[in-house]
Parts: C-alpha cells; sequence; structure tokens
C-alpha cells in the first residue's frame, strides 16, 4: 500500500469502536429487530420451558436444559438477521458503494459488525437468564453462568458467516423471508425447542447435519446433559463457519466486480 493509501485510511482502533457503537445503536433503536430477537426467546421459554420447568430430561431439569437451547435459539437469531437484514438494506440503499469513498476500511466495517452483534447477544441473552432464573427456577454456579455464556458467544461464527452471505446473495425486501424460513425450522429441528429423542426419526436423522444442532451440543454440555465431545461440536462449527464464509466471499466479490469492474 502506498503512502497516499495508507493516509487515507482512519486509524484502526477508533474506527472499529465507533463503527461498534453505532451498528450497537442502529440494532437496539429498530424495534422490528430488537423486540422480536428479546421477546420471542422468552416467549418461547415460557411455552416450551416453564410448564414442565421441574421435570427432568437427560438427568438435568427441563428448566435448565430449555433456558441453554432457546439461549442458543436467541444468539443464532441475532446472529443472522443483524447480518443478513443489515447487509441487504444496505447493499439495496447503496450505502456499500458509499462506504468505497469514506475512511472506513472493511475490515473496521465487518469486525464492527462482529462486536456489535456480540454485544446485543449478550443482552438477549442476559434478558433470557433473569427470565429463567426469575420464572423457572435455574439457579446455577457462577461458573457455569459464564461456561454457557462463553460457549454460546464464541460458537456463533457460522451464523454470523450465514448472515453475511444471505445478505449477499439475497434483495432486502426478500432477506427477512429466506432468514426466516432458515432460522424456524434449523432451530426445531436440531432440538432446540424440544429435545432431539421427541422428534420424529427422519428428523432425529437429519439433525446432526444442522449447524445449529452441535451449536446447542455446546450449550447443553454446560448443563450437564450428555453431549457429543466437544472437539466434535467445535470442529463442525469452524467446518460451517469455513463453508458460509467462501459463500459470502465469493458473493462480496462477486458484486464487488459487478459495480466497479
Amino acid at each position: 500500500m502506498s503512502d497516499v493509501q495508507a493516509r487515507a485510511l482512519a486509524p484502526t482502533g477508533p474506527v472499529v469502536m465507533a463503527q461498534s457503537r453505532a451498528e450497537f445503536l442502529r440494532l437496539i433503536r429498530a424495534p422490528g429487530f430488537s423486540v422480536p430477537v428479546i421477546v420471542f426467546p422468552i416467549m418461547f421459554y415460557a411455552l416450551f420451558g416453564l410448564p414442565f420447568a421441574h421435570e427432568h430430561v437427560h438427568g438435568i431439569s427441563v428448566g435448565s436444559y430449555t433456558l441453554a437451547s432457546f439461549g442458543a435459539y436467541a444468539v443464532i437469531s441475532v446472529a443472522l438477521f443483524s447480518f443478513g437484514i443489515t447487509v441487504a438494506n444496505e447493499r439495496g440503499e447503496k450505502t456499500t458503494v458509499l462506504m468505497r469513498a469514506t475512511p472506513l476500511h472493511p475490515i473496521a466495517y465487518l469486525t464492527g459488525k462482529v462486536i456489535a452483534t456480540l454485544a446485543f447477544s449478550a443482552v438477549a441473552l442476559a434478558a433470557l437468564f433473569v427470565f429463567g432464573a426469575v420464572t423457572g427456577g435455574v439457579h446455577l454456579p457462577a461458573a457455569a453462568w459464564i461456561a454457557l455464556v462463553a460457549r454460546l458467544l464464541g460458537g456463533v461464527f457460522p451464523f454470523i458467516t450465514l448472515g453475511f452471505a444471505i445478505g449477499y446473495l439475497a434483495g432486502p425486501n426478500s432477506a427477512v423471508a429466506i432468514l426466516q424460513l432458515i432460522n424456524l425450522p434449523m432451530s426445531f429441528a436440531s432440538g432446540l425447542f424440544v429435545p432431539i429423542d421427541s422428534l420424529p426419526p427422519y428428523i432425529q436423522s437429519i439433525a446432526p447435519w444442522l449447524p445449529a444442532y452441535h451449536y446447542g451440543q455446546l450449550a447443553w454440555s454446560t448443563m450437564g446433559a450428555p453431549t457429543e465431545p466437544l472437539a466434535t461440536s467445535v470442529v463442525w462449527l469452524a467446518g460451517y463457519t469455513a463453508v458460509f464464509l467462501f459463500i459470502a466471499m465469493r458473493a462480496y466479490y462477486r458484486e464487488e466486480s459487478k459495480t466497479f469492474g
């Protein structure tokens, strides 16, 4: 990079922080996004978890098991919709073209979105966990709460990259419908709404091929449920991240080439 080009780019650190703050405020100020991704997991927990909170599944209380499940669902929803919808809208509004004329580096742009997604996911988890502790009587050691949050935030990248890919493959009017068609069926078939054992056999055979299934394994294991080895979950999620990132980057460079030649 030449000296002129280097001076044209803003300092990375302050820009990333400013971009992260702007993206977070953008998410929290959009009620069409912020209300559903916070309220729906709580609502589903109240419907599927609370009535059976003191019963047991896989050796742990249903209240604890479903709290982990809908924690995973909450973070998946934030990741898919925060990236998929905002990227699709920015493409539709030509904001991505305008950004080419600013000092904002593409890495800072994407990093800001990732940090904002993780921060908003933490807010959604906090709301759900407080609700579960108060109404479902879920009381865990501090180490278990920390491990659950760390695994959910650390394992979310397949869904961030999937949202990014959809944001570049779909238009602003179709992105929401496509994301909804992916999110709910995938989450249900992965055992996040009801335990895998309760699903029809043909869905049980599909579940291990879905990223949300292995993501759920990360959450359930912190509650003491029998799950696949941690390394297996990590390998699957890393593989999905690589695949979705490849698709997203292909779509990104295809649009860059079409727009700028």
